[in-house]
């Protein structure tokens, strides 16, 4: 009874420790598209912007969400947009209508900067 006991258990952590080298490839195959990063998802953590350059299109919508353990807020150098202060898992958006190369940074930590670069939309190049 011991031997088979024992054979059993083995079985069980050969299963378990098959599952769990297969799920990161199973989660990639199976998660829905809105479960991925957004093309224009940026995420506030350890005090940086990630990614700290993002090219979009226009009327592309970008989102920062904040994962810090600490307030931080958005800010155009131009001016162009502001967001309040944003705690932990707040997020802040605005929409980009016009291209162009957007600065940006952190108002409540002004070292904190980054970029998002605008290209005109495949319509707007074409006129449309």
């Amino acid at each position: 009874m011991f031997k088979a006991a024992f054979k059993f258990a083995g079985k069980l952590i050969l299963a378990a420790v098959l599952g769990a080298a297969a799920a990161p490839i199973l989660a990639r195959a199976v998660l829905p598209l809105h479960a991925q990063a957004a093309p224009g998802a940026i995420v506030i953590d350890n005090f940086t912007f990630s990614p700290p350059r993002l090219l979009v299109k226009t009327g592309t919508t970008v989102t920062w969400t904040n994962r810090d353990d600490i307030p931080h807020a958005v800010a155009a150098v131009s001016k162009l947009f502001r967001s309040k202060a944003l705690d932990t898992d707040e997020a802040y958006s605005f929409i980009f209508t016009a291209p162009g190369t957007y600065e940006y940074f952190c108002s409540l930590h002004p070292r904190m900067t980054a970029v998002i670069v605008v290209e005109a939309a495949s319509d707007d190049a074409a006129g449309h």
